[in-house]
């Protein structure tokens, strides 16, 4: 019987690698075969480059040594037959998933050339590609990291014939690649394997475009443009324009090189993405510059348009093109509806019957001087940020609303879940929404308090979470909104995405005239189109389980249908209410800070 096995956890769910199975055209069924020393980082390969070949739409499946001999191997010890043994079953194993067009990562120890050679010839005979990976590390650096303490079992006398101590390792002679831990991250090194499989058209041939297309002009581009700025015309801007502009010149839109043009907007109006060399990019929403009739006019024969915002040279925009900004046609396909007593709808009515678009650059940061620019992290230097707090994970929740406690329990649930996934450090990006809202909204100087306070009050950790905001108007676009939510957040390094429930939704301007619950958009929707939205693979979605006030045990808490009558749902009118009236929430609902803030607002601004 095998003893001193730990089970591996992987880092893809059943639902997500179903979701994407055959996702890729072409069979690219194959084995490869990490060998190496207990420690030396085989299974942490394998799962981070099984993770990436499923977000690419490639079926991958990991096999691991512990894992194997907790299960079909179990009757095997680690005799030399035994060991024999335990090697031709997995390689059996791993010739089928091949056969069935998965990539197979088997991580072994597999000590004997030998066996290793009945591996790549099972594979051999049945016409499957076979790729054998020595994960060189020194013994020293594998004793040091002694991850499962099996090392130290074998120097005291604990663990006989231990590869490394009392065993041989025999190393591959010529294997198909070499990989130096010690010089390499795990990230390196899943490169150098992808690179293996793209060598050997495994895997498509990956098109390298830059993460985050910043669109910044250089301090030299800066001079040269404002030498020659009284021969631009000038186009004055709305303040939803210039929110638009920072979105686009920090990347949260990339490869958008500026306000859409009509194939872009087109593209995006009807698939909800872009196709760039082949590949289709998440755009779910229009980011166009509308402008009056007379502007056209004036414009047209330019060039050049310097755009500004209040007397503030912004950007320039270069090579512009004019199309019509069919107005109806929009809304209808953005929003479901083309009622203007919705909020934003009502505003690209009010907006100009043109729209500009063309390729931007941008001669200063936008700032608003709210004191909060210093929360306003582009999605570059949020990836610095998440990277400086030692990130190998980070998760994203989008939220336009106050933190209750059950928010706060969600997330941290889902912190929880991900190391036990074995992730080390999983850091929460806390990314409320910044930009326009509707007048009843709770505005965001509050909100930003009312998260400190959260924050403060520990029911976040503070060294595992980053606070920043999002820039992006608010347009309650239901689904086809949640997809840009979700696209932004990857733009700023996230993998996985919480989705709440009702996201970007709102009630229907008609109400139960409208639809049967009085709402524009199906609550569940936005998480059940984000499972299966194109251009999305490298995110996974972490639908919002739903959180109640447990009257029982006086604390929010997952919604539990057997113990229907226990829990209340106090919605957000309700929450207000409370807030107008001065009346405190049931103990647990919300920090006793958190709360504070959002009452004095309420209180404060004799909000009715």
């Amino acid at each position: 019987m095998a003893t001193n096995v730990t089970k591996q956890y992987h880092h893809v769910t059943r639902s997500k690698r179903g979701k994407i199975l055959g996702a890729v055209q072409g069979f690219r069924g194959c084995t490869i075969w990490f060998t190496g020393l207990s420690g030396a980082g085989k299974t942490s390969i394998a799962f981070e480059l099984e993770a990436s070949l499923v977000s690419k739409g490639i079926p991958s499946y990991g096999l691991d040594g512990d894992n194997m001999r907790t299960g079909l191997n179990k009757n095997l010890g680690f005799s030399k037959e035994d060991r024999m043994e335990n090697i031709r079953r997995v390689a059996e194993v791993a010739k089928l998933f091949a056969d069935g067009g998965h990539v197979c990562l088997c991580s072994f120890v597999s000590p004997f050339a030998e066996d290793r050679n009945v591996v790549r010839e099972i594979h051999a005979s049945s016409g499957l590609p076979f790729f054998e990976v020595f994960v060189d590390t020194p013994l020293n650096v594998c004793e040091q990291r002694d991850v499962k303490g099996l090392y130290r079992k074998a120097r005291s006398g604990l663990i006989k014939g231990f590869t490394g101590i009392d065993q041989d390792y025999e190393k591959p002679e010529n294997p198909d690649l070499v990989l130096k831990t010690v010089k390499l991250t795990i990230e390196e090194c899943v490169a150098e394997v992808l690179g293996m499989l793209e060598e050997n058209e495994i895997i498509p041939r990956t098109e390298h475009v830059e993460d985050v297309k910043e669109l910044f002009a250089s301090e030299n581009e800066i001079d040269i443009i404002k030498s020659s700025i009284e021969e631009h015309s000038r186009l004055n801007i709305t303040t939803l324009d210039l929110q638009w502009l920072q979105v686009l010149s920090e990347g949260w839109a990339t490869p958008l090189k500026g306000f859409m043009r009509e194939a872009e907007y087109l593209q995006v109006l009807h698939f909800n993405c872009l196709q760039i060399g082949g590949q289709r990019v998440n755009q779910s929403v229009p980011i166009v510059l509308p402008i009056s009739t007379e502007d056209k006019v004036r414009l047209e024969d330019s060039s050049t348009i310097s755009l500004y915002h209040n007397d503030t040279l912004y950007a320039i925009l270069r090579n512009p093109e004019f199309f019509p900004h069919r107005k109806e046609e929009r809304a209808a396909r953005q929003f479901g509806t083309t009622n203007e007593k919705h909020p934003y709808i009502k505003m690209i009515y009010e907006s100009g019957d043109w729209v500009v678009g063309g390729d931007l650059k941008v001669l200063q940061r936008v700032k608003w001087h709210d004191r909060l620019d210093k929360y306003r992290l582009t999605p570059m230097e949020l990836r610095a940020k998440c990277n400086a707090k030692g990130a190998d994970a980070v998760f994203a929740f989008q939220l336009r609303n106050p933190i209750h406690n059950g928010h706060a329990l969600l997330m941290t649930q889902t912190r929880d879940q991900l190391k036990q996934r074995g992730y080390k450090n999983p850091v929460l990006l806390l990314h409320p929404l910044g930009g326009w809202t509707k007048d009843d909204d709770v505005p965001l100087t509050t909100r930003i308090l009312q998260h400190k306070a959260v924050l403060d009050d520990r029911l976040l950790d503070k060294a595992t979470t980053v606070l920043a905001i999002f820039p992006s108007p608010m347009m309650y676009a239901g689904p086809t909104e949640v997809q840009w939510h979700a696209k932004a957040r990857m733009c700023a390094g996230a993998n996985f995405y919480i989705v709440g429930r009702d996201p970007a939704g709102i009630p229907h301007p008609l109400g139960t005239k409208g639809t049967i619950d009085g709402n524009l958009y199906d609550s569940q929707h936005g998480a059940m189109v984000l499972k299966s939205a194109p251009g999305l693979h490298d995110l996974e979605i972490i639908p919002f389980r739903v959180a109640a006030y447990d009257t029982k045990y006086q604390k929010m808490d997952l919604f539990d249908p057997c113990r229907k009558s226990d829990f209340d749902f106090i919605s957000g009118t309700k929450m207000r209410n409370f807030a107008k009236t001065g009346v405190d929430p049931p103990n647990g609902f919300m920090s006793p800070r958190a709360w504070k803030v959002l009452m004095d607002y309420y209180q404060t601004n004799d909000i009715r």
